[in-house]
């Protein structure tokens, strides 16, 4: 049973797993821009997938991420949460991070339930990982 802080809580969709295409996405960049997969053609990606940057440990895993693959060639560290656009603004702003790339899945929440990390509860993302390679197919994936 999965559990947030300490209730437990239900997931909408079917979790993705290693060998799986990635799904496409429209999600809010901070300049409110709609950002999807195709943006990053050609790139890996990491998701790092947080249920709110203003929370101690969701600041600490996009900040190490950030740092820690900035300097690798053609890949991207697309941050996601359910927090404003503002939100993720103003924490890169504070942190002093500016290449971070935050999006987010406030709109309609069509992330969260596509790849099954919307708490339905608490209308919040799951912590998650997926790495993809250029073509989007998922080599690496962990829901927490």
């Amino acid at each position: 049973m999965v559990t947030f802080l300490g209730n437990p809580v239900s997931f909408t969709g079917k979790q993705l797993q290693v060998g799986d295409k990635a799904l496409d996405f429209s999600l809010t960049a901070t300049d409110l821009s709609k950002k999807s997969l195709a943006d990053f053609n050609g790139k890996k990606k990491v998701l790092s997938v947080v249920p709110s940057i203003d929370t101690g440990i969701c600041s600490t895993q996009t900040r190490r991420f950030n740092e820690e693959l900035a300097g690798l060639d053609n890949t991207v560290v697309l941050t996601v949460s359910m927090d404003l656009p503002f939100a993720q603004k103003r924490w890169c702003g504070a942190e002093g991070i500016e290449n971070a790339i935050m999006l987010s899945d406030y709109f309609d929440h069509s992330f969260g339930r596509d790849y099954a990390l919307l708490i339905n509860e608490w209308h919040l993302l799951a912590r998650a990982v997926f790495v993809l390679d250029t073509d989007n197919t998922i080599r690496y994936v962990e829901y927490v």
